[in-house]
């Protein structure tokens, strides 16, 4: 039987949350099933915080090389995936995809579908950009919901720019130029996910892809099976890591929307229930956390004056800033290199 230990163990290890990963950042990103990144930093900060020797032009260049491409993946939302995964998992959200779509009525989808690809086929747009031209071939349509149906239905990527965090504030979408697996299939991702998250249950690969209707592929899967501390059953690879509760977890923060926050049912494993609304806001937005033993202790964010760079730390029980003072100024000296000098604070009204 697994312990919470135990099992908050086995994922930081997964995570690349114990040591940090020796390699590539492809590599990195691969071994994670992507990383959530509906804002262009915060993708960077989680690769930093898993790989050795991370430098922020080695993920600049993954994506202009398209090693690299954020794209529309798992729950329908902003994600940096490898170009590989893009062209094998893409298509299994295709239903999923389409039934958020299909909210929209009096939507000729396949018509839409047709316009997009022929207008971007010319060369990325933005959405503002996009949309007027959509309203040419189809007025009186609502122009945010064509522009959504595009959105879900068309694999679009991000289109790079040389911007610090390679994104401006308003990006432009393409074509993909990968061409898509024809015939994908579920048991990889199953894989996949618990290479990066298990041991887990159907709902949490559920929760985390948007998918459903997973458990019956996953029994008939040779998995391992094992039990934790609540008497669930959850399933595991043969021979994954799993380095028992009693292994020591260095700090680690990770950024808002973190890939490991979103990525069960059940979060306790990282987030204790009782800290669970102080990181998911009602807006919808998760909040960048830091973690000691291995645990959700608190939220975190930078603000930046011309003179200096402060890491705001907003911890849930009383906390010393001497725990987080070493790892909070390389996260500092990694997030604003151009900063004059760097300090953590506790923040207002904590």
């Amino acid at each position: 039987m697994l312990s919470l230990r135990d099992l908050n163990r086995a994922t930081l290890a997964r995570q690349h949350l114990l040591a940090r990963h020796e390699g590539d950042v492809a590599d990195v990103v691969r071994r994670l099933a992507g990383l959530q990144a509906q804002e262009p930093r915060p993708p960077y900060l989680g690769v930093w915080t898993r790989l050795a020797g991370f430098e922020r032009d080695d993920l600049h260049a993954a994506l202009h090389a398209r090693t690299l491409v954020r794209a529309t993946m798992w729950r329908a939302t902003l994600h940096l995936v490898t170009a590989e995964d893009f062209a094998a998992f893409r298509p299994l959200l295709r239903p999923v995809l389409a039934a958020a779509a299909r909210r929209f009525e009096g939507i000729d989808f396949d018509a839409v579908v047709a316009a997009a690809d022929r207008l971007l086929a010319a060369g990325p747009m933005t959405f503002n950009e996009l949309r007027p031209r959509l309203l040419e071939e189809f007025p009186g349509a609502y122009d945010r919901a064509l522009g959504y149906a595009v959105r879900m239905l068309t694999p679009l990527v991000m289109a790079p720019t040389e911007d610090r965090w390679s994104f401006p504030r308003e990006p432009s979408f393409g074509l993909p130029g990968i061409g898509l697996d024809p015939a994908p299939a579920m048991e990889p991702l199953i894989e996949r996910y618990l290479t990066a998250f298990g041991p887990a249950t159907p709902a949490d690969v559920q929760t985390w892809s948007g998918l459903s209707g997973l458990r019956p592929v996953m029994k008939a899967m040779d998995l391992e099976r094992v039990t934790d501390f609540a008497g669930r059953e959850l399933f595991d690879l043969p021979d994954a890591p799993r380095p028992g509760g009693d292994v020591p977890a260095p700090v680690r923060f990770l950024p808002d929307f973190d890939t490991l926050i979103l990525g069960h049912a059940d979060r306790t494993r990282v987030l204790a229930e009782e800290f669970k609304g102080r990181v998911a806001t009602k807006n919808l937005r998760v909040k960048a956390v830091y973690l000691i033993d291995g645990f959700a202790a608190g939220t975190w964010q930078i603000k930046r004056t011309a003179k200096r760079a402060t890491l705001l730390i907003s911890p849930f029980t009383s906390t010393s800033l001497d725990v987080l003072e070493e790892e909070g100024l390389r996260l500092l000296a990694f997030a604003e290199p151009d900063a004059p000098a760097a300090s953590l604070e506790v923040a207002d009204g904590v």
